[in-house]
């Protein structure tokens, strides 16, 4: 019973430790470190798109711009200096 609770507890520990490390290093993580300091447009899941030089971004898709236009429909909108996204209204992020 000793063991299983052990080998239970290392278990939890290891899971533990898997989570709180970063994501490795793939094809999306090397996309986003290429266009750090680039122009790009993101895509919120309401529609909108923003365009304008990306600066900062997080593991949750928090996104810094600045130099931001909002476009609705293709048109400009609104420009704006800079810019804040929170990550959950990302739907993607592309190179223009």
């Amino acid at each position: 019973m000793a063991d299983m609770d052990q080998a239970a507890g290392e278990q939890q520990q290891q899971q533990q430790q898997e989570q709180e490390q970063p994501a490795p290093l793939g094809a999306p993580s090397l996309f986003l470190q290429k266009i750090l300091g680039k122009k790009v447009q993101v895509r919120l899941s309401s529609g909108v798109d923003y365009r304008g030089i990306l600066s900062c971004l997080d593991g949750y898709m928090n996104i810094a711009m600045e130099g931001c236009e909002e476009l609705v429909d293709g048109q400009v909108k609104h420009t704006y200096g800079d810019t804040f996204i929170r990550g959950n209204n990302v739907l993607y992020i592309e190179s223009v």
